[in-house]
């Protein structure tokens, strides 16, 4: 029996999982368990993006870091020729292409764990005394990358390039959720944020987690979706093909969770 695959990532990012997924034969669905929007404040990017040329590096957290950075890019700006730009994993490098920096500028963990401390591993042998990184973020998050920075004498400038808050689902949402309770061998979720999982808490209060089986994309997120409760979680990289293969091998006869019972 094929399974669907619940892709639970914010709206813009689910687009094209859901198609790539659908492409690779595979029956996907969106269910974003965070909302992203512009932050409050662009004045702070706009100022950012005209003193680019003073960062020894720019970090981007996430695609929505880049998406909505270059949204807020002033008339006549552009992408400094020598700034390269940091990415925790390979969907941020994408965006980053995709808004037209060049690959060859761009460096991230080139093996899972996909995260800021595999991205400051790449980084931590360069001198990095009184030299300024400009890290584009959500509210909130990567204090870590900064500390580490920080430890190694340079300084960080945030900008926060969007806000994120939980979700209000469309009674087809509501629906979708309560499918996937109703038949759990039949759903696969695809986590990427433990964020989201306290969101997904609220959003459905009560429900019972036990039978239901999950793709998370990195291992704090597994180990919050296995306190919630999820029966079956397997970590993999966040890459279409990690996913496509995980997805298989739960199809398999012998791949398929059967929730056990007490003795």
């Amino acid at each position: 029996m094929a399974l669907r695959v619940i892709v639970t990532r914010p709206a813009a990012q689910a687009r094209g999982w859901i198609e790539r997924l659908r492409a690779r034969g595979i029956d996907a669905v969106a269910l974003p368990l965070l909302e992203i929007s512009a932050a409050a404040d662009t004045g702070a990017m706009t100022d950012a993006w005209h003193s680019l040329d003073r960062f020894a590096l720019a970090m981007f957290v996430s695609p929505n870091a880049v998406t909505h950075f270059f949204a807020a890019r002033p008339a006549g700006a552009a992408w400094p020729e020598d700034l390269r730009a940091a990415a925790t994993g390979p969907g941020t490098v994408d965006a980053l292409v995709a808004a037209g920096v060049p690959r060859a500028l761009c460096v991230a963990p080139v093996a899972p764990p996909f995260d800021s401390t595999a991205l400051w591993d790449r980084l931590r042998d360069e001198d990095w005394s009184s030299r300024a990184v400009l890290v584009v973020r959500g509210d909130g998050g990567r204090e870590e990358f900064a500390r580490a920075l920080a430890g190694a004498g340079g300084t960080v400038r945030w900008v926060t390039a969007y806000r994120r808050s939980a979700p209000q689902w469309s009674d087809h949402e509501r629906s979708l959720c309560e499918a996937a309770l109703a038949a759990p061998d039949e759903h696969l979720w695809l986590l990427s944020s433990g964020e989201a999982l306290g969101h997904l808490v609220a959003l459905a209060p009560g429900a019972q987690w036990g039978a239901s089986q999950a793709i998370a994309s990195h291992a704090r997120i597994a180990e919050k979706a296995r306190a919630l409760g999820f029966g079956r979680v397997t970590e993999v990289p966040p890459t279409l093909d990690a996913v496509v293969a995980v997805v298989a091998d739960h199809e398999r006869p012998q791949g398929r969770f059967v929730q056990s019972s007490s003795p």
